[in-house]
């Protein structure tokens, strides 16, 4: 099992998570949020990227102006940045958007431990979903994201899930 709480792992990965490793040391853009326990998540750590998939960075923050104003002082120069703040399942959150290199770099915030928020369990839920099953499973994944599926809905898909998809991810057995 990945330690996905630790980048490492990327150095011995895939090209696009060598690149992944690469950025993300070199910008030091982990070691800028470290006070908000930042897990990178989503699809390049599972080997589930495509082309245009960017690097997904979720962090807990207990004081939201704080991490706000932390975010703007090391990345609003970074080209395209953007902030909001969103309500996401009743949860206040802040998304930062940026680009640095060849990357989209998304910064995903919300006032609850990362290991509990959504994006890491559901990437947790499908590593392990890819690991029991054949190559073939990933390779569907991706051709469905590429054809514009998002990621939780492809699972959803291939593994026949009904209602929430999300939801139904959450609490799947393997």
């Amino acid at each position: 099992m990945t330690d996905f709480k630790n980048i490492t792992y990327l150095k011995t990965g895939n090209q696009k998570q060598q690149l992944a490793f690469e950025v993300l040391t070199k910008h030091k853009v982990l070691e800028k949020l470290v006070d908000f326990d930042p897990i990178l998540v989503g699809t390049i750590p599972i080997n589930i990227d495509i082309e245009n998939s960017d690097l997904d960075i979720v962090c807990y923050w207990k004081n939201k102006l704080d991490f706000i104003e932390r975010v703007k002082q090391h990345f609003e120069k970074e080209t395209h940045f953007t902030i909001r703040e969103i309500v996401i399942d009743d949860q206040e959150s802040v998304v930062a958007n940026f680009f640095i290199d060849v990357f989209e770099i998304e910064i995903f915030g919300q006032n609850i431990p990362t290991e509990l928020q959504n994006g890491y369990k559901h990437m947790i839920i499908e590593d392990k979903i890819l690991h029991s099953k054949d190559k073939n499973f990933r390779l569907e994944i991706i051709k469905l994201k590429q054809k514009g599926i998002k990621t939780e809905p492809a699972f959803g898909l291939l593994l026949g899930l009904k209602g929430n998809i999300y939801q139904e991810l959450l609490d799947f057995k393997i």
